[in-house]
């Protein structure tokens, strides 16, 4: 069975060069946004920068607040996968298995951490990891795609 679609014409016709030219940029562009937002929450517990408390801190926080044990291990996981799950996203490296561990992360966060705060992200809530979650989701069905090293080196998962 066929389905026929009827094809988009644009209000402004002229515009159509710029939109083509454009839209392969747009899924790129998601990709490393999402990992280049992730990599100084990763650099914070990592590292101490951007106001971090590098592991240890990070680690005692993890320990005595969110009873997550031994905290300097899941500080270390949990920056890890920020830092560098977020540099192989932005790089499209890994892309797939990358995506997928930063969707558990965010499920642990909002469940361990946001969810008793509501949804509004301005009172502590779950709405920013949700999204960063659906974004990372997002990722993981469509893989590294265009302008990525996986595409570029020839192999996905």
């Amino acid at each position: 069975m066929t389905v026929q679609t009827a094809e988009t014409r644009l209000i402004i016709p002229a515009l159509g060069p710029l939109h083509a030219n454009l839209s392969r940029w747009g899924y790129p562009l998601i990709r490393a946004a999402t990992g280049l937002m992730l990599m100084p929450h990763g650099a914070q517990k990592l590292f101490g920068w951007f106001g971090g408390y590098g592991l240890e801190g990070t680690g005692g926080y993890f320990a005595q607040n969110l009873g997550l044990e031994p905290g300097v291990l899941w500080a270390a996981l949990v920056g890890g996968t920020e830092f560098f799950g977020g540099l192989c996203l932005a790089l499209g490296f890994l892309t797939r298995p990358v995506a997928v561990g930063v969707t558990i992360l965010m499920t642990v966060v909002i469940l361990t951490v946001h969810l008793p705060n509501g949804f509004f992200w301005s009172q502590g809530g779950y709405e920013y990891p949700l999204l960063w979650g659906l974004v990372a989701l997002a990722i993981a069905f469509k893989g590294g795609a265009e302008m990525s090293l996986d595409r570029a080196i020839g192999r996905e998962f």
